[in-house]
């Protein structure tokens, strides 16, 4: 009989954070202050995040334990399911084996609460009443809503208007676990209203919730801002699902050969590959690691790598990455998760030297995955890892021809359940796929600051 699932004990769970930072050939370069251009200390960083978070940002140790009170969250849902997708091989008819590690099973329905519960639990500890945030799909929104109504914390949430729009049961969600949820840009906060003035239906940007969630965060000394994605602690939280992983392909006695994930800001896709990079330096394993990106925005294929603003106001630091200029206001495509303007500094950093690849997708391409995986699998995914799927779908069609038996793992980072308009659309003919012109992209880079 096939062996569809394998299983790790709570016991078996990953009781410590991976820093990749210590395993690179070289170090990624710092964040700097945008008015001086010097790299910033910690205490720049201070009226946003809580001193453990910020210790965390920038820490020099390999490992960082996971708090007992983190762990007892995680293990509502961890560790979570590492799934052979053997029905979908049979409808490629590849001879590639196919695992794909299944994070939806959280309470929030993906992979955020991985880093939601640490951010929460941290904050509270701190003295912190509220937090700010903003969120493009809503998963990062119902993540930190789920963890804050565990730590007694109030949360308050920027949506990107598009996808508020789009998926009004997400933010249905976000309001049952205890948050309150705007529509980006709002009239809330001088960075919404100015964008509000040029464009009063504004479609909205993670960038522009940014600069509105960060302004705030910044103006109330009881308030502080969390980051669903892009920052270093968030990278290292998500770690917990790499970890995991590598443990379950030994229990299928199995090493990879192609490791695919989806990228927006960077998290999901670190949080599987950077553990398996580890493996990979040490000469353990040889895979290749591929990021798939959606092609309306395409950071790591089509960006430049410099220092740029995390928001759109210009609130943040300046952070080396791979960006199309935090100008950039992407197309409204379903998978609203992927829509930032740029990569998470680490993994730009990573990708820089030559460690990971990328591709781009439209989104016909990775619905057409999406439902493929539905009719065989069994799950429908949400839109973000239909890229991930669109990937693994386009190298084992290309094992079918080259007859390799690869061993290809991606990550699904989450279902689609309140995402089921965006399936609407493409099943009934709706959906298109988004031409960005070149000019729109030299627009938003003319912003972009030159240094030096």
């Amino acid at each position: 009989m096939p062996h569809h699932k394998f299983l790790l004990d709570e016991e078996q769970m990953p009781t410590r954070w991976y820093n990749i930072v210590l395993d690179l050939p070289e170090p990624p370069p710092p964040p700097l202050h945008p008015g001086t251009h010097e790299p910033i200390g910690p205490e720049a960083l201070a009226p946003l995040f809580p001193m453990a978070l910020i210790e965390q940002e920038v820490t020099t140790e390999r490992f960082v334990d996971i708090p007992e009170a983190v762990l007892d969250v995680y293990r509502l849902w961890r560790p979570s399911p590492l799934y052979r997708a053997h029905n979908l091989e049979r409808a490629l008819g590849t001879p590639a084996r196919i695992y794909y590690k299944y994070e939806g099973v959280s309470p929030a329905g993906s992979h955020k609460p991985n880093t939601a519960v640490p951010q929460a639990y941290y904050n509270a500890r701190a003295g912190v009443r509220r937090l700010t945030t903003e969120t493009g799909a809503g998963q990062w929104g119902t993540a930190l809503a789920f963890a804050s109504a565990l730590f007694g914390l109030e949360c308050e949430v920027w949506q990107v208007g598009a996808s508020y729009d789009q998926k009004p049961y997400r933010r249905t969600m976000i309001e049952t676990f205890g948050g309150t949820v705007h529509r980006s840009p709002s009239a809330l906060t001088a960075a919404g209203r100015a964008v509000r003035e040029r464009q009063a239906d504004h479609p909205g940007s993670l960038g522009i919730a940014i600069s509105e969630a960060v302004e705030v965060a910044a103006q109330d000394p009881e308030v502080r801002y969390a980051l669903g994605s892009v920052l270093n602690h968030v990278l290292l939280h998500q770690t917990v699902i790499g970890e995991e992983t590598l443990l379950q392909l030994e229990l299928a006695g199995e090493t990879p050969d192609v490791v695919v994930g989806c990228t927006g800001g960077g998290s999901n896709f670190a949080g599987l590959a950077f553990p398996i990079l580890r493996e990979k330096l040490a000469g353990r394993m040889d895979p290749v690691i591929r990021a798939v990106e959606p092609a309306s925005c395409p950071s790591l294929t089509r960006g430049v790598y410099a220092y740029d603003f995390g928001d759109t106001a210009g609130l943040t630091p300046l952070m080396k990455m791979h960006t199309l200029g935090h100008d950039f206001v992407p197309d409204p495509i379903h998978a609203g998760g992927l829509r930032y303007h740029g990569m998470a500094p680490l993994l730009s950093h990573v990708y820089e030297l030559g460690l990971v690849e990328a591709v781009a997708a439209p989104q016909s391409e990775c619905f057409a995955a999406g439902v493929q995986f539905a009719r065989t699998e069994g799950i429908v995914p949400a839109p973000e890892p239909t890229h991930a799927l669109a990937g693994c779908i386009r190298e084992a069609l290309a094992c079918r021809e080259s007859g390799e038996e690869k061993v290809i793992v991606t990550a699904l980072c989450g279902h689609g359940h309140l995402d089921l308009a965006a399936y609407d659309s493409y099943l009934h003919g709706r959906m298109v796929d988004e031409d960005v012109t070149p000019q729109r992209f030299r627009d938003a880079l003319a912003g972009v600051p030159v240094l030096g």
